[in-house]
């Protein structure tokens, strides 16, 4: 089991908590970049945030909340609070997309967002994640860590010219299409750790 001291910033990227904590600042980061730019800049960064909150939350959802319903004491209770705070933002996300970055109410609506996702982050580090390093091992966060990286890795924080492909096939459409194609990559990539 993990040191009962060791606190999750501090953990590396190979450790799932330390991965998760690195891209609550980089969902911070693009909230920052979304709001200084205008026009077509504001509807790319918010597109790349839309894609990194996508993959995030599915990874969360797909790995880390299972591990941390078997594995902390109440976590049924603190899984589910965190699913409710992640379904207020993706409806929340639904309309700012249909909508879109021109629409008058979107910097109103992008505050909203941006509030609930910086509360609903620092709750799952305080209520989730630093339970999860006490109660789970370093090898198994090890492994939670590879089925983030892999969806992780469809969701480039900064455009990337000629990486068209698969990677842009999976990640257009709705939110909702997003997190459910990032599902099934995550799903492959457990099932194939599981199998080596």
């Amino acid at each position: 089991m993990a040191d009962s001291h060791t606190m999750p910033e501090l953990l590396d990227e190979s450790d799932v908590i330390g991965l998760l904590i690195r891209q609550h600042a980089m969902i911070r980061d693009l909230f920052d970049e979304v709001e200084r730019a205008v026009g077509g800049a504001r509807a790319e960064s918010f597109e790349r945030l839309v894609r990194l909150l996508a993959i995030h939350e599915t990874a969360e959802e797909e790995i880390v909340h299972p591990y941390a319903r078997r594995a902390i004491d109440g976590g049924d209770a603190v899984v589910d609070e965190r699913l409710r705070e992640e379904n207020e933002a993706k409806q929340l996300l639904e309309l700012m997309e249909q909508r879109g970055t021109d629409d008058p109410s979107f910097p109103t609506h992008l505050q909203k967002l941006r509030l609930a996702v910086e509360e609903h982050a620092r709750a799952e580090e305080r209520y989730e994640f630093s339970k999860l390093v006490r109660e789970t091992s370093d090898a198994e966060r090890r492994t939670m860590a590879i089925g983030v990286k892999a969806a992780e890795a469809l969701a480039p924080t900064h455009p990337h010219p000629g990486v068209e492909s698969a990677t842009k096939n999976i990640l257009v459409g709705t939110p909702t299409a997003i997190m459910d194609r990032v599902r099934d990559v995550i799903r492959q990539t457990v099932a194939k750790t599981k199998k080596d």
